[in-house]
C-alpha cells in the first residue's frame, strides 16, 4: 500500500509512481478535480499555441484526468480542425472529433470519434498536441498508464508542439525516462 502523503523517492519505479499518482487522487473530491481542471484548462486557453493553432490533436478526459471537454468546445466553436486518438491494436489513430454525437464508447471505457480518420501523412498539419499523463516533471518527461500508446504516437508529431496537462500533484521531480521517449515541450497544471 502506498502513502499517499509520502512524496516518491528519486529513482523509485514507474509502477510506483503510479500507484503513488492513483493514491493522490483519491484525496480530492470530484468537485475539487473539477475546479483545478477549469483553472488548467483556462491556462491552456491563454497560450499564444493555443490561440495561434489552426489543427489540434486533444484526447477524450477519463474520469480521473485533466477534463478538457471545455478545449475540446472552444476549439471546435472557433473552427479549428480537433483531432481526438481511437484506441486501434496498440496504436493510437486520430480521427476527426465532430461533436459530442460523433462519439462512441471505445477501448477502455474512453469515448472516442467515430468521425473521419486523419491518415497520418498529415500529421505534419498538427500544430499543437494537448497530452495526458499520470505524472510529468520539468524537463517534460512523461509517464503515461503503461500501455505505452502515446510513446508509439509522440514520435509521430514532428511538427506539433507538444503540451503536457495534469493536475499539479501530478508534476514530480523526476519521471524515469528512457532514451527513446519524446520529452513534451511543456507541462500546463
Amino acid at each position: 500500500m502506498i502513502d499517499p502523503t509520502r512524496a516518491p523517492l528519486k529513482g523509485e519505479g514507474k509502477s510506483t509512481l503510479r500507484q503513488y499518482i492513483r493514491a493522490q487522487k483519491k484525496q480530492y473530491s470530484a468537485d475539487q478535480l473539477a475546479a483545478m481542471s477549469t483553472e488548467i484548462t483556462n491556462r491552456v486557453l491563454a497560450l499564444a499555441s493555443w490561440q495561434e493553432a489552426g489543427t489540434l490533436l486533444l484526447y477524450y478526459p477519463l474520469a480521473d484526468e485533466v477534463d478538457v471537454r471545455p478545449l475540446i468546445k472552444d476549439a471546435d466553436d472557433s473552427g479549428k480542425k480537433v483531432l481526438l486518438p481511437v484506441v486501434k491494436d496498440e496504436e493510437l489513430e486520430l480521427r476527426r472529433y465532430g461533436g459530442e454525437a460523433s462519439l462512441a464508447q471505445g477501448a477502455f471505457g474512453i469515448m472516442e470519434p467515430i468521425g473521419p480518420l486523419f491518415p497520418p501523412e498529415n500529421y505534419g498539419e498538427i500544430q499543437l498536441a494537448i497530452i495526458p499523463g499520470m505524472a510529468f516533471d520539468a524537463a517534460g518527461h512523461r509517464l503515461g498508464r503503461g500501455k505505452g500508446y502515446y510513446d508509439r504516437l509522440l514520435p509521430k508529431l514532428k511538427a506539433a508542439r507538444l503540451t503536457g496537462i495534469c493536475f499539479p500533484f501530478q508534476l514530480l521531480d523526476e519521471v524515469p525516462a528512457e532514451v527513446h521517449d519524446i520529452p513534451v515541450h511543456e507541462v500546463v497544471a
